[in-house]
């Protein structure tokens, strides 16, 4: 009798024991599912990507992306996942991993493949704007008019543009427009200029330079007169009020103290802000952290650089200069010359080391972004050397082409060009 008694209030504990697990569980579920959706999908995401192993961060975002997010980053640092991260406005952008995933790939300058370059000041973007307009070997080389700072760069076959360009198609999206800028502009000035109805594809490419050297040039610059007035920082629909620096047509004659001592200075860390989606930072008025900013702003900074099929480093012209080549199938008439002895340099062997460490913690995150950038380089160059049957004999006899003997000469630090020439 003991004995089934014993029995009958075990099954009864057992049985206590399923119910409050199962409304344990039921609570877990509710929890999960549905009170952190994003969570969800994230995770969803990330079962779809294959990848490297990544780690897994959480820290707040902008009022234009979501109240909680998880940041994953592979073994390089590299953002790889986010729902902010879709690049939704740039549809038709192909990136580095379309073109390499395609062996068949090549730039069809017949089509509707459009480049477009975004110009960071002080990276030697001038020069090369240049020498796409001039100095590239084409079925229909770019008509540039004299006296004016311009080129129409047109398709074999009709009036239609293949670069968009400070040069080719002028500021169209504002002066030295940042990636937020371009990727919504872009189209649109297109649009207007060709008419509606063309699906482009587009390629967007940079330049990125060592930020203490770019720092030091932009200030040289500015100190003689530079001002980028024409700069919009057009950003969530809305044009940013940015206070100016300085009282007067210009900040000319500032000295360095002044220049790294202004809070509204954009020449800090520019490269970051340039390549970043800034609205998921809330733009120029956000409410983030400064550190939590600045870690997303960095993490969308390498996503986009990554995202670009062309990118090369101001201090590796003849790098650059290949790696272009071979990922466009466009050949340079002249060969790329490296320019060490400028402004810059000069600047940073006068300061102090103190004021040399004071140039670096401004420019932290483009320092990130630059070791990034130079890693991410190099291997994309010998990516491309080791599928170059000819690499030892092209890169020797870069820009000897038989048909051109042309050269743009430019020396990088001496000439102020400020224009907002929009036509």
């Amino acid at each position: 009798m003991e004995t089934r008694h014993l029995r009958r209030a075990q099954r009864n504990l057992r049985k206590v024991w399923i119910c409050a697990f199962l409304v344990l569980t039921g609570i877990v579920y509710v929890g999960y599912f549905v009170g952190y959706p994003d969570h969800v999908r994230a995770l969803s995401n990330q079962r779809e990507i294959k990848g490297p192993a990544r780690v897994t961060e959480s820290f707040p975002a902008g009022p234009a992306a979501l109240s909680s997010v998880s940041i994953e980053f592979d073994k390089n640092g590299l953002l790889s996942v986010h729902p902010a991260f879709k690049l939704q406005s740039i549809q038709g952008s192909l990136g580095y991993d379309d073109i390499f995933a395609n062996d068949t790939f090549q730039f069809d300058i017949n089509a509707h493949d459009v480049m477009v370059f975004l110009h960071i000041q002080k990276t030697g973007g001038t020069l090369f704007g240049k020498h796409l307009v001039r100095d590239l070997d084409l079925q229909r080389p770019c008509s540039c008019q004299r006296r004016r700072k311009r080129c129409f760069c047109f398709r074999p076959n009709r009036n239609e543009n293949w670069l968009f360009s400070r040069y080719s198609t002028g500021w169209k999206c504002g002066l030295h427009a940042d990636w937020t800028e371009l990727t919504g502009c872009v189209d649109m000035e297109l649009n207007k200029i060709e008419g509606e109805g063309i699906k482009r594809r587009y390629f967007y490419i940079t330049i990125i330079r060592d930020p203490v050297a770019r720092y030091l040039s932009e200030f040289r610059h500015v100190q003689r007169g530079a001002t980028w007035r024409g700069a919009r920082h057009w950003c969530g629909g809305t044009q940013a009020n940015i206070p100016q620096c300085y009282n007067g047509p210009s900040w000319q004659g500032v000295t360095l103290e002044q220049f790294m001592a202004c809070p509204y200075n954009l020449g800090s860390n520019r490269q970051t802000r340039m390549l970043a989606d800034l609205s998921i930072v809330g733009c120029y008025n956000s409410s983030l952290s400064s550190a939590d900013r600045d870690r997303l702003m960095l993490a969308s900074a390498k996503h986009n650089l990554q995202f670009m099929p062309f990118f090369m480093l101001t201090e590796y012209q003849k790098v650059g200069q290949y790696s272009f080549e071979e990922t466009f199938g466009m050949r340079f008439a002249i060969a790329f010359e490296q320019h060490n002895a400028t402004l810059s340099a000069a600047t940073m062997a006068m300061l102090s080391t103190d004021q040399l460490d004071a140039v670096r913690r401004l420019n932290s995150l483009d320092l990130e972004l630059y070791e990034f950038a130079k890693n991410l380089a190099f291997q994309r160059f010998k990516r491309l050397r080791d599928r170059d049957p000819y690499f030892v004999q092209r890169f020797q006899h870069l820009g000897e082409l038989p048909s051109r003997q042309s050269a743009t000469e430019f020396n990088w630090d001496s000439v102020i060009e400020d224009t907002t020439d929009n036509e």
